[in-house]
């Protein structure tokens, strides 16, 4: 099965250091995240982001049941992009790269993510209802991002 790829771009009106001090705390993550995903933090929170941090939360993809996922912040650069990782979790492959920076109007957030499902022939069937609740948990995190952050316009949520 080869690598899925989704990629978002977002204005966000603000400063780079508060989109960073936001987004580089893994415990603001349930904000922005849909209810129904059952999304949970369970690391302790931390003071700062960097390469090597070990995070674990728990989400309820399916049917209510609770699953383990672990990431590690593979790559850091504040306030310019981070990286997290899957070691552990519902997909076979995950990468997912965060990139801020400034531009007129704020900070532009783009999220670009590769993943690749397991259970091959399985993995292909599901491939559709997956791709379609990614895409809808970032729709809904692009909303609740304009919400936190007010008062600026946005750019197409996904990119071709």
């Amino acid at each position: 099965m080869p690598l899925e790829q989704l990629e978002r771009l977002q204005i966000i009106p603000g400063s780079l250091a508060e989109v960073w001090s936001f987004f580089g705390r893994p415990e603001n993550l349930a904000d922005i995240t849909p209810a129904w995903l059952g999304f949970r933090v369970t690391s302790p929170p931390r003071d700062e982001m960097y390469a090597g941090m070990i995070i674990t939360y728990t989400v309820s993809p399916l049917l209510g049941l609770a699953l383990p996922w672990v990431t590690e912040i593979t790559h850091c650069a504040e306030p310019g992009f981070f990286v997290d990782e899957q070691r552990l979790g519902p997909y076979r492959f995950w990468h997912h790269q965060h990139r801020f920076r400034e531009v007129a109007g704020g900070v532009e957030m783009r999220d670009l993510i590769h993943y690749r499902l397991p259970l091959g022939p399985l993995g292909r069937v599901a491939s559709g209802l997956v791709r379609g609740r990614l895409e809808a948990i970032f729709d809904f995190r692009r909303e609740a991002v304009a919400r936190l952050f007010p008062g600026g316009g946005t750019e197409p949520a996904s990119l071709a």
